[in-house]
């Protein structure tokens, strides 16, 4: 399934269970458009030979998101944590290219960011772009098939970018823990995730492209069994705001913005 291309107007959401189903066959489509632009550079230019571009392929299957979804919903998650509390989750955009940008503190939050804003609440698809370490086996095929697609975070590949610039033309929901690893406390955020957003904002007059940020707090340090958890959906930042800038600096104003924003989150009770 996939969210539909946006129009340059963004709502926010009013209320949960919002459903906005696509064809199989329009999501088909646009995976082989992706795909086949991922492909079509998996050759790095010479300038750039430390490289390590692989093809990358992405998909949600239909099928598998209504299992796990509402499994991890309505019995994995309660089961474990005491209580899980969303706020702000009206400040969500509708419809349009969102970059979810998340604080990163325990490998739980990879459910969490559904829990808030996943396809069962909002209608939208979201994309997670994982680690490459983190594709492999069992885990990896259900990630790829949720949406999630590998990127060297050492040696980012010209696929792997390019294919997440094709999802935000498209106007779909990509996620991203920019601190780039679990840290227990706030830590810098790399700058990738700006210059991703600035890049797509360019490719695309009046692309529009939403950053979410996403604060996750959790009562104990360790996720223990029967921890609290608190997340919060702050406003989005427009890319459009950053995009007059000179690339370097625009991607470097907007992370530093980003991360007044999450450490802020972070620091409330």
């Amino acid at each position: 399934m996939r969210s539909p291309k946006s129009s340059k107007s963004h709502g926010v959401l009013t209320r949960p269970g919002l459903s906005m189903p696509l064809s199989q066959s329009s999501a088909t489509a646009k995976e082989r458009l992706c795909s086949a632009e991922s492909e079509s550079t998996a050759r790095p230019p010479v300038e750039i030979p430390n490289s390590i571009v692989q093809s990358t392929r992405s998909r949600c299957l239909p099928w598998l998101a209504s299992i796990a979804y509402p499994l991890a919903r309505y019995l994995v998650l309660p089961f474990y944590f005491r209580r899980i509390e969303v706020t702000g989750r009206e400040h969500f955009p509708t419809t349009g290219p969102v970059i979810i940008a998340s604080t990163h503190r325990s490998r739980w939050d990879a459910f969490m960011v559904p829990y808030a804003v996943g396809q069962d609440v909002t209608g939208r698809v979201l994309r997670f772009m994982v680690t490459a370490d983190e594709i492999k086996g069992l885990q990896g095929w259900f990630i790829r098939r949720l949406g999630g697609f590998p990127i060297n975070t050492r040696h980012p590949g010209i696929s792997a970018l390019r294919h997440s610039v094709c999802l935000l033309q498209h106007g779909e929901v990509l996620v991203i823990f920019p601190e780039g690893n679990i840290y227990r406390q706030p830590a810098p955020l790399k700058p990738g995730l700006a210059r991703l957003a600035l890049q797509a904002e360019a490719s695309q007059p009046e692309l529009d492209v939403r950053i979410v940020p996403i604060s996750i707090q959790y009562s104990k340090p360790l996720v223990p069994w029967r921890t609290a958890v608190k997340i919060h959906v702050e406003k989005p930042l427009s890319a459009i705001v950053y995009a007059s800038d000179h690339p370097k600096q625009g991607a470097k104003r907007l992370t530093e913005d980003l991360e007044i924003i999450l450490r802020s989150l972070s620091n409330c009770p």
